[in-house]
């Protein structure tokens, strides 16, 4: 397309690939939950394409062509935004409570995920304020440090109360990256770091369902039916997958086995259909889409183009390294679902937008990436 002439025509071939094989996952692994819940085995796959690809693609075509520099002035808004979005969730006849965590807000019959959309416009705001800094004065504690703290930790605050680790180790990881690009010092980035994870582990300590899910992740051997029962059978269905898999539509594990197939869990069905070789070839996909995101950073035009492209980029790339290493037993189960692939209009909306902006920064670029 000549619209796109000036785009990354590598990143938008990757992000095209990727949608239509998450897509062509989705309608396989949801098919017995659809058909369980609803009576329709398309549900889930109809459901995300109308209210999640098809919107996500249209505003995904928006942003490509919106001058993402104008976001740079809506910065403060844009960090307003993203707790405003937080605290909704609490808010009586809007706020959604499901199995013990509020993560959704209701309008009518419009229903979303806030923390989805703050992982765009925090960013947004984090990239301006950075932009709007020299890096010298990033690099000092009292303009740099406590700041990026403060507006940090407000997110992180409301998303532990939630509870959502998940999204919260995602927007935290990002933001790391992001501040580390500026100019950070090195010795920042690994002190909070080592914060972060000092973080996590009083959270396992102080809620017992997580101390639960971090003792499944040591020893998942010790109660496969009951708190190990959801890794013990995604373990399964990656290893019976082996090789070449089961082939496309006979995954065992989706038949109300394996929990949250078309979620957290689409990966193992992945795995266990199409098999190892498909399954790492799809962690290059995804791996090559958050590389071409940092090539485009190299390439911005200003330092907000810049950070805000390396932000988008981690993003994709922690979000699926989390979701991933969850299911091959790296990491304890987080609850956060693989970018592109996993049922969730809100996540997928929120990716399309992010995108967006990033082929709005490589048009934009004075040079090819």
């Amino acid at each position: 397309m000549k619209l796109f002439a000036k785009a990354d025509r590598t990143f938008l071939i990757l992000l095209s690939g990727i949608v239509a094989f998450g897509l062509i996952i989705l309608m396989s692994a949801s098919g017995p939950l659809g058909y369980q819940k609803f009576g329709d085995s398309l549900y889930f796959f109809k459901h995300q394409l109308l209210f999640g690809v098809i919107p996500g693609f249209f505003l995904f075509l928006f942003f490509s062509f919106f001058d993402y520099r104008i976001l740079r002035k809506l910065a403060v808004p844009a960090l307003l935004t993203s707790i405003a979005l937080l605290i909704l969730v609490y808010i009586p006849g809007l706020g959604v409570n499901v199995g013990g965590s509020s993560r959704w807000v209701t309008f009518g019959l419009i229903s979303f995920q806030p923390s989805e959309f703050v992982k765009i416009t925090f960013l947004v705001y984090l990239s301006a304020w950075l932009a709007a800094r020299h890096e010298r004065e990033a690099r000092t504690v009292e303009g740099g440090l406590v700041p990026f703290l403060l507006a940090l930790g407000a997110v992180m605050f409301l998303l532990i109360k939630q509870p959502n680790t998940g999204s919260m180790m995602v927007i935290a990881g990002a933001s790391l990256l992001v501040y580390f690009s500026a100019g950070a010092p090195v010795i920042w980035f690994v002190l909070l770091g080592a914060a972060g994870v000092g973080l996590v582990s009083l959270l396992v300590k102080l809620t017992p369902y997580r101390a639960a899910r971090f003792m499944t992740f040591l020893h998942p051997e010790l109660d496969p039916q009951g708190i190990g029962y959801h890794i013990n059978q995604a373990f399964l269905a990656i290893g019976s997958g082996g090789i070449f898999g089961l082939g496309y539509g006979h995954s065992r594990q989706k038949y109300l086995y394996l929990p949250e197939v078309a979620g957290d869990s689409i990966f193992a069905v992945m795995a266990e259909e199409m098999g190892y070789i498909v399954a790492v070839l799809f962690i290059f996909a995804i791996s090559a889409l958050a590389w071409r995101c940092f090539k485009v950073a190299r390439a911005a035009p200003d330092d907000f183009g810049s950070f805000l492209a390396v932000g988008i980029g981690s993003w994709i790339a922690l979000q699926a390294f989390l979701n991933i290493a969850s299911m091959i037993g790296l990491l304890p189960i987080t609850g956060v679902t693989l970018p592109f692939v996993s049922y969730g209009s809100s996540a997928m909306i929120a990716l399309a937008i992010g995108c967006g902006i990033l082929v709005s920064i490589s048009r934009n670029s004075s040079s090819r990436v």
